[in-house]
């Protein structure tokens, strides 16, 4: 993955910061391999979702070509990431979600399709990719109720089109 940052994938990432910083994350910018990373966290506990509590990371970082390959390995590493950082208890009143975007200044069709398909699911945690258009402001993901996880569907869709909205 090309991670040279345009000057719209950059303004993207700033305006994406300020986004989750204006719902209450703790933001922060990490370095994954030489990649400057934005990742937004959040903890919410609702009795609604059975007396549990959501970490929801946000993580998103800039390519050049957003591609489905390269989508899927970031969401990977990712999940990797947020369980190791909040997943010991997940299952035990306690959830993992993950929203892993990536920022380019092109984006291949079938990273788009990939990410509209449906969330990604691991044992008490999920994701949720992006595919976003800099240029365009377009953010591919799915936005839909899925059959696990339904009980946070509305929260992470709201989350969702607060941090990437659809352009």
């Amino acid at each position: 993955m090309d991670t040279t940052a345009t000057e719209p994938v950059q303004a993207y990432l700033t305006a994406t910061g300020e986004r989750l910083r204006a719902d209450g994350c703790e933001v922060t910018t990490e370095d994954w391999r030489g990649t400057p990373v934005l990742i937004g966290y959040r903890g919410d506990f609702r009795f609604r979702w059975m007396a549990t509590t959501l970490h929801l990371f946000t993580i998103a970082a800039p390519t050049t070509v957003v591609t489905a390959d390269a989508l899927r390995a970031f969401t990977a590493t990712v999940m990797d990431y947020v369980v190791a950082r909040k997943g010991q208890l997940r299952g035990f009143q306690s959830g993992v979600a993950a929203i892993p975007a990536l920022v380019g200044t092109q984006v291949d069709p079938a990273a788009s399709a990939w990410a509209q398909e449906g969330q990604q699911v691991k044992f008490a945690s999920v994701a949720r990719p992006v595919a976003v258009d800099a240029g365009t402001g377009a953010a591919a993901a799915y936005r839909g109720n899925p059959m696990l996880g339904i009980v946070y569907a509305a929260h992470l869709r709201s989350k969702l089109n607060a941090y990437f909205p659809a352009a």
